[in-house]
């Protein structure tokens, strides 16, 4: 059954992120994580999914706060970075400490990053849940971060920018249903 499930979310694109956190000598943590979403706007609110035996997640729980660094379409090498587990990932990347939680930020790799407080967390087999209130949404424009990073079928691609469809527009809907 491990194989199948695991073939069956390969199959599932999503959007790929940074999670990051300060540990209790302010160290910075972080790993690749596709397991997110948002669960609610009033108040703003996201889940994320992190690796029990995770070093990040130690941090997330005991700074009692977090990151989400939303990886551009040529952060690639970033997921893939975050993804091996080296101890000297950080000094690969640009970063800097953003807001008052003082989470790191991946300036150069991320096209928006969510400033999060723990709220609650829920262990599920060998991830906990951690559910964050978002205090402050910082956005990155330039060269390359009109895009978005996704995972799918075991490789990395991009979501380009494009217009976005009008709601009513009856062409979205038919470009939908293809």
């Amino acid at each position: 059954m491990d194989t199948e499930f695991r073939e069956m979310m390969a199959s599932f694109p999503t959007g790929v992120s940074v999670v990051t956190a300060r540990d209790g000598s302010a160290a910075p943590r972080g790993m690749t994580c596709s397991s997110l979403c948002s669960l609610s706007v009033d108040p703003p609110t996201l889940l994320t999914c992190l690796r029990t035996e995770s070093p990040t997640l130690r941090a997330v729980l005991a700074s009692g706060a977090f990151a989400v660094n939303l990886l551009h379409g040529e952060a690639d090498w970033v997921a893939a970075l975050f993804a091996s587990g080296a101890p000297d990932r950080f000094e690969k990347v640009a970063w800097r400490p953003v807001g008052h939680t003082r989470s790191p930020a991946l300036i150069e790799a991320a096209h928006a990053v969510a400033e999060c407080t723990v709220a609650r967390t829920h262990p599920s087999g060998d991830h906990v849940i951690v559910v964050g209130t978002v205090r402050a949404v910082e956005r990155f424009r330039g060269f390359g971060r009109e895009s978005a990073l996704l995972y799918g079928f075991r490789r990395y691609g991009e979501w380009p920018p494009g217009v976005p469809a009008a709601v009513g527009d009856s062409r979205a809907g038919r470009e939908r249903e293809r």
